[in-house]
């Protein structure tokens, strides 16, 4: 027999056990389907895993090689004179030997092992360019394609246009420490219901991770009895005052609170795969994290952030590297790995990168100042050309030089290879019709299959 309950612990099942679940952070039942109505791209992918190196890893040490910097090693001629946020020294050489790796010869530092025995299906964007050198501005930037930090970010854009797969899971998923909150997983005037759901996968029990997963007073049915009296209350506000979108996103976000309790329990369980499969990512935080990735983009997730930690090294690059590296290359290409031979790879995106890069002259003796001329990211899957080294930078790995990319024109590629063309993806606000690439940003197709 239940036990009775007082009415303030009746007060607190209806709303403690569902509410904090993340409210306004899912899509609910009562909007299955996206709301883009323009026209489709060729695009076959559906869905979108970001992974995100906050602070901006080193092209010039990972994947843009640069024999010149040993040569000039400690000069300054003029093509580097470029203006860094501090003050920076003559040019540094990379401590790490690369090599070709792949069917076209891709080069990849020594320090990337298992990246490079992947690199046959990364695309590898050499050419990435931005405009602002610091952090807060660039994050924004990347995540939303705008320094200004009202902006709804990716997620929530590719979330609107194509909604959800699974009524029962949030359609964007913000892990890790770097995607807690802020640009990464905000909605901003978007419908509520497209807002990232926070999760700390730093620990391995969903009831850890997610605050409030399970009602530890009321059963399943009773939960729902309870919750219909709420929603009943909150549809008659809406009734008698007019339709209020953040209630209509509060009301969505509580009946997938309460289904996603009854399915989160196994979907965010690593613990559940495999030892095979948990040797293959790595017990890291990264590796952890990648491995929940690849569960929740199976189980419909449509886009999932995932934040990998500081690579803001000002100082000791070289010793940085060689501690953090190893977790973050066995993650990343065990998750492509892992993608390929469960046969996500062709409809899953994979995108790897920073806010920007890093100079190719030296900080504090050891370490590199914020670059954004330019820099390199990877996308793996979902479309694009895998084993391809796209455009350059200078001599030195300063500043993008050939077949030049911008955020916005990375970002309208990923829609493009979503089946959304990004000129048509738009939200009518403040009078204006808003886009996730503003007025810019072009496909650049020479990537893609």
């Amino acid at each position: 027999m239940r036990s009775r309950l007082s009415r303030r612990q009746l007060i607190q099942s209806a709303f403690g056990g569902l509410g904090t679940l993340g409210l306004g952070s899912v899509l609910g039942a009562e909007r299955p389907l996206g709301h883009y109505t323009g026209q489709r791209t060729p695009g076959k992918a559906k869905r979108v895993i970001s992974l995100f190196l906050a602070g901006g890893p080193s092209q010039v040490d990972l994947f843009d090689p640069k024999p010149s910097l040993l040569k000039y090693q400690g000069q300054r001629p003029g093509t580097v004179d470029l203006r860094t946020e501090r003050q920076t020294g003559g040019l540094m050489p990379s401590p790490f030997a690369f090599s070709k790796r792949g069917r076209n010869g891709v080069d990849v530092s020594e320090i990337l092992p298992k990246l490079g025995g992947v690199i046959d299906d990364v695309c590898v964007l050499r050419s990435m360019y931005s405009f602002n050198p610091t952090h807060t501005p660039s994050v924004s930037l990347y995540h939303t394609g705008s320094i200004l930090l009202n902006r709804p970010s990716i997620g929530s854009w590719v979330t609107y246009g194509l909604g959800s797969e699974n009524q029962n899971l949030p359609s964007f998923v913000a892990l890790g420490a770097g995607s807690l909150g802020g640009s990464s997983a905000r909605a901003a005037f978007l419908p509520s219901e497209t807002q990232g759901t926070p999760v700390n996968n730093a620990e391995l029990d969903p009831e850890k991770m997610i605050p409030n997963l399970r009602n530890q007073h009321l059963d399943r049915d009773t939960q729902r009895q309870q919750l219909d009296a709420v929603q009943a209350l909150n549809q008659g506000f809406n009734q008698s005052f007019g339709a209020d979108s953040f209630l209509d996103g509060r009301i969505q976000s509580m009946e997938a609170a309460y289904r996603m309790q009854f399915e989160a329990m196994d979907v965010f369980d690593i613990r559940q795969e495999s030892a095979a499969t948990r040797e293959l990512y790595g017990s890291s935080p990264l590796g952890n994290g990648c491995l929940l990735a690849r569960r929740l983009v199976e189980k419909g997730v449509r886009y999932v952030n995932l934040g990998f930690g500081d690579w803001d090294d000002h100082k000791d690059i070289e010793s940085a590297y060689r501690k953090k590296i190893p977790a973050m290359d066995q993650a990343a290409a065990a998750l492509i790995q892992d993608l390929k031979q469960r046969g996500l790879l062709d409809d899953t995106i994979v995108m790897w990168g920073g806010e920007f890069g890093r100079t190719p002259v030296s900080e504090s003796g050891t370490g590199r100042d914020h670059n954004p001329y330019g820099f390199t990211m990877l996308m793996a899957g979902g479309g694009f050309k895998g084993g391809l080294a796209y455009g350059s930078t200078d001599d030195f790995g300063f500043k993008a030089v050939e077949n030049r990319v911008s955020i916005h024109d990375l970002h309208a590629t990923m829609l493009y290879a979503l089946g959304l063309d990004h000129t048509q993806l738009t939200y009518r606000y403040a009078g204006r019709d808003f886009r996730l690439t503003d007025v810019f940003g072009n496909v650049v197709k020479d990537v893609l299959t």
